[in-house]
C-alpha cells in the first residue's frame, strides 16, 4: 500500500514538473527569447526606438533604467529656454560666471554680446557647455533658479524620470534620465519648429563681437546629417560617466522616429541600424481621418430629421504590416437623440485597439444647436416676440 501511494505522488510531481518545463518553453522561453533579441539590436547600455507622435516604442533594452546623459541634457535646456523666452532675438551681455566652462565650450567671453538664438545654436551644433550656462542665466537669473523651474518644467508635463543638476550635462549626482523618458521628450521637443530647424541645422554662424574679423562658424557634431539621408536631429553627448549618449532623429514616408542611445560606443553606426530597421518593419498608417462621417443619428422631437457624427481629429499610428488584422474601431453612440440638442453636446466616441489595447480615444461634439418642435418650444417663441 505504502509503496502505492509512494508511486503515485512520484507520478504526480513528474507530470507536475513536466508541465512546468512546457509552460516555461512557451511562455517564458519566449519572453526571454525576445528580451535577447532586443538586446542583440544594440550594444548600448539603454535604448529607445519610437515613433515621435504616437510615442509607440519599437524597440527598447533597459528603457526604464536610470542614468546620466551628458550633454543630451541640452536637448531639455533648449526646449525649456524656447518656451520661456518671449524674444529668442534678445541680445544679452555674456556675464563672467558663463565664460571658462568645463568641457565643450564655443568660447564666450565676459561682456561680449549675443542673441538667445545665436547661444542656442551655440548649444545644440558644438554643444556648448557656456551657452548652457549662460541661457539659463538669461532665462532664469541663476543656473540654481534654472535647475529648479526646468525640473519643474519636467513634472508638469509627465517626465518624472527625469532630474537635471544643471543645464549641460556634466557629471553629477542627481542628474539623470532614463532612455524612454528621454526619447520622449525629444518627441515633445521636435514638435516645435523652432528646436526642430535648429537640430536639423548642419552649419550656422554666430557674431563673434570681440574679434570681428572672425565669426564663429558651428559646424553641427551630429555626424548622422551628413551621412544618413532621412536624419535630422538631435544631440549627441560624452563624459566619462555617461559614456557616448547619442538622440537621432530621421524621417521617412511621413513617419518620424526617434532613436535613444545612452552609454553606448558605436553610437551613430547603431542609431543609423535602429532607425533603418524602423522604417523597414513598420509603416505609419492613418487609422482616422479629420472629416470622416462615423456615423447617422436620428432626431426625434424637431424637424431635423437626423444629424451627422463627423470626425473631427486625425490619427495615424506606426504598425507592422501583420498588426493591421489586430486593429479594431468601435463608434460608441446613440442610435437615436431627442432634441434640443445643444452646440457641444457630445454624440459619439471614437476608440481604436490594437490587440485589445487601446491606442486612441476621442470624443465628438455637435457643432450645431437643434431644436425641438414640440409646443412647448412653439409656445415659448411665441412668448419671446411678444
Amino acid at each position: 500500500m505504502k509503496n502505492n501511494v509512494k508511486t503515485l505522488i512520484l507520478s504526480v510531481f513528474f507530470t507536475l514538473l513536466c508541465v512546468y518545463f512546457a509552460f516555461f518553453s512557451f511562455s517564458g522561453g519566449s519572453y526571454l527569447a525576445n528580451a535577447k533579441k532586443q538586446n542583440e539590436l544594440t550594444s548600448a547600455k539603454a535604448m529607445v526606438v519610437l515613433e515621435k507622435n504616437s510615442g509607440r516604442v519599437l524597440y527598447s533594452k533597459n528603457h526604464e533604467e536610470k542614468l546620466q546623459m551628458a550633454s543630451t541634457t541640452k536637448i531639455i535646456t533648449a526646449i525649456f529656454v524656447i518656451e520661456n523666452e518671449p524674444d529668442l532675438d534678445r541680445i544679452i551681455e555674456i556675464e563672467k560666471e558663463s565664460t571658462g566652462i568645463e568641457g565643450t565650450k564655443i568660447g564666450l567671453k565676459e561682456h561680449e554680446h549675443l542673441t538667445i538664438r545665436e547661444l542656442l545654436y551655440g548649444l545644440m551644433l558644438r554643444s556648448g557647455n557656456d551657452a548652457a550656462v549662460a541661457l539659463a542665466r538669461a532665462t532664469c537669473g541663476s543656473e540654481e533658479a534654472f535647475v529648479e523651474k526646468v525640473n519643474s518644467f519636467l513634472h508638469e508635463r509627465g517626465f518624472d524620470c527625469t532630474h537635471l543638476a544643471n543645464p549641460h550635462g556634466l557629471p553629477a549626482k542627481e542628474h539623470y534620465t532614463t532612455a524612454h523618458d528621454l526619447a520622449l521628450i525629444t518627441a515633445y521637443a521636435l514638435k516645435n519648429p523652432v528646436f526642430s530647424e535648429i537640430v536639423s541645422t548642419k552649419k550656422y554662424q554666430i557674431s563673434n563681437e570681440l574679434k570681428s574679423a572672425y565669426n564663429r562658424n558651428l559646424e553641427n557634431k551630429n555626424k548622422m546629417l551628413k551621412n544618413f539621408e532621412y536624419a535630422d536631429g538631435v544631440k549627441t553627448g560624452y563624459t566619462r560617466a555617461a559614456g557616448r549618449c547619442f538622440v537621432g532623429s530621421a524621417t521617412k514616408d511621413g513617419m518620424q522616429v526617434v532613436c535613444v542611445l545612452l552609454n553606448c560606443v558605436p553610437m551613430f553606426e547603431e542609431c543609423e541600424q535602429l532607425l533603418k530597421k524602423a522604417f523597414e518593419d513598420y509603416k505609419l498608417y492613418k487609422l482616422a481621418g479629420a472629416g470622416d462621417k462615423l456615423k447617422t443619428i436620428s432626431i426625434e422631437n424637431s424637424n431635423e430629421k437626423q444629424i451627422e457624427v463627423i470626425n473631427d481629429k486625425d490619427f495615424s499610428y506606426p504598425l507592422r504590416r501583420d498588426e493591421l488584422k489586430q486593429v479594431k474601431v468601435d463608434i460608441a453612440a446613440p442610435e437615436v437623440l431627442r432634441a434640443p440638442i445643444s452646440q457641444g453636446c457630445e454624440l459619439a466616441t471614437l476608440k481604436i485597439s490594437l490587440e485589445n489595447q487601446l491606442i486612441f480615444s476621442h470624443k465628438i461634439y455637435s457643432i450645431i444647436d437643434i431644436e425641438a418642435n414640440d409646443f412647448g418650444t412653439k409656445f415659448n417663441k411665441i412668448i419671446e416676440k411678444m
